[in-house]
């Protein structure tokens, strides 16, 4: 991918990975977005999840806990790429 590359390019040696708010940054430049507005389209796109996700939780009267399932390699499978 071109993002991780130019990544590892501007900072060698360091274990840096693109996540959501990379993308988000991308489509809000691509919108007309200023940059010193980032953090704050963000943040309201974040706390209005969140207060969807306490409404729903408030409704169904529980605590909703998204269920996962691990299914990476095994234990001694992982150490042995992380050795390489």
């Amino acid at each position: 991918m071109a993002a991780l590359a130019i990544l590892r390019e501007k900072k060698p040696g360091r274990a840096l990975e693109t996540n959501v708010e990379f993308y988000t940054a991308l489509l809000l430049e691509a919108l007309g977005f200023g940059r010193e507005s980032f953090t704050c389209v963000f943040a309201a796109g974040r706390v209005s999840g969140w207060v969807a996700h306490a409404r729903e939780q408030v409704k169904k009267g529980r605590l909703i806990r998204p269920q996962s399932v691990y299914v990476g390699p095994a234990a001694q499978d992982a150490e042995a790429v992380l050795a390489h």
